[in-house]
């Protein structure tokens, strides 16, 4: 196996791991912004205030993108299972 091969999976196993994160860290991340703007404007300075609004959004964006993250990462597990005798033979 050369490096360029061992690179090529590294780089779509970062690629893979950026598309399934990103979904939740976005929505988290809106959330936390909106959360923050409202005790802001109300100045509500409770910290656990913010996470239960965090919690719900990423589960219904987990609900939402969830099978299209399973897809993305079962597409990327399969090839490299076939990949594996490719590997072995050199």
């Amino acid at each position: 196996m050369h490096v360029s091969e061992i690179m090529s999976i590294g780089q779509q196993a970062l690629l893979v791991t950026m598309l399934v994160a990103a979904p939740l860290l976005v929505a988290g991340l809106v959330a936390g912004l909106v959360i923050s703007i409202l005790q802001a404007a109300t100045q509500i300075n409770e910290l656990t205030l913010s996470f239960i609004p965090k919690i719900f959004v990423m589960g219904v964006v987990l609900l939402l993108a969830g099978s299209w993250m399973l897809h993305i990462l079962m597409d990327f597990t399969a090839n490299l299972v076939r990949s594996i005798p490719g590997v072995i033979s050199g």
